[in-house]
């Protein structure tokens, strides 16, 4: 699959969110659908059993539709960065230093640690000063404090026609799923208060919410139960994390999605003015992945 992901994939167009030549290939049951088939097959069947109706659904096709020699900033790339090369550019809350340290404390490799350009401890995009044709993030957004300024940011980065990528967990399939999806009306408030770290609600969830991360459970419908882990202790330990962090930044989720629900709130944000991004493509979640694919192109009234 990943073989025929790469080939099919160009990098002058993003594959639409529903290919139907590419569902109906790839799906040899769909074979004698036609298109009309296909269509309402995905609708009522496809996109819950989390079949592959886009090769840029997939992590492998949707890195593919990157330009190699784009300018490109890859945000938090850890250990592990997806692009390499003298055009590409690195933000994390760590140097390089501090990522193998915290890589060699979870257990991580080590050995492909980029250098990186640009450190802010809080994930601030402000201290960078320079404009970028791509912007790459894979399971960062989730982790800013104020998603609306935050985007923002990143489309000030951009060229005219700058595009942001993400690949985002869906709150669905990892240890997220018992937290309730964000809304438009919590990411307005965030924007409001101008958050620069998670409130104690948000490291309640982290802390007494979240359950384990084995997506082929979730996928199987066996999701935990974190209810009955030690909760009444997991409750105050939550507690005495936010107290004696006095203010300071702890690195839990802010927001939790699914390919619906981001759509829902972007489309929100725009419609009040106040982002400047267009939603380009929103791909599916496939089967036992618990992560799903957003492009966001920047728009004109971006450029003022």
């Amino acid at each position: 699959l990943t073989n025929l992901l790469s080939k099919v994939v160009s990098e002058k167009e993003l594959p639409p969110e529903i290919d139907l030549e590419f569902y109906r290939l790839i799906h040899s049951d769909l074979s004698a659908f036609d298109d009309s088939a296909l269509a309402l097959h995905f609708d009522q069947y496809g996109r819950s059993e989390g079949r592959i109706a886009s090769p840029a659904a997939h992590r492998v096709g949707f890195i593919a539709t990157v330009p190699k020699h784009a300018r490109l900033l890859e945000i938090g790339p850890f250990t592990r960065p997806l692009f390499r090369g003298p055009n590409i550019k690195y933000f994390d809350v760590h140097d390089r230093a501090g990522l193998i340290s915290r890589a060699r404390l979870h257990g991580y490799p080590t050995e492909n640690c980029p250098d990186i350009d640009y450190v802010s401890p809080t994930g601030d995009l402000s201290i960078i000063h320079e404009k970028f044709e791509y912007i790459f993030s894979s399971h960062c957004i989730e982790h800013q404090p104020d998603l609306i300024s935050h985007l923002k940011i990143a489309a000030s980065l951009l060229d005219s026609k700058g595009m942001y990528y993400l690949i985002i967990p869906d709150k669905r399939y990892c240890f997220d799923h018992f937290i309730p999806e964000s809304t438009i009306d919590d990411v307005l408030a965030a924007y409001e208060e101008r958050r620069k770290v998670h409130t104690e609600k948000s490291v309640y969830a982290a802390r007494v919410l979240a359950t384990h991360n084995n997506r082929l459970d979730h996928w199987r419908g066996k999701h935990g139960d974190p209810a009955n882990e030690n909760r009444e202790a997991r409750i105050q330990a939550a507690a005495q994390e936010f107290k004696d962090s006095h203010g300071k930044y702890i690195d839990v989720h802010a927001w939790q999605f699914t390919p619906q629900s981001f759509r829902r709130v972007i489309a929100g944000i725009i419609e009040k003015g106040l982002c400047d991004f267009r939603i380009e493509r929103v791909y599916d979640t496939l089967f036992e992945e618990l992560e799903f694919n957003v492009v966001l192109k920047r728009t004109q009234r971006g450029n003022a």
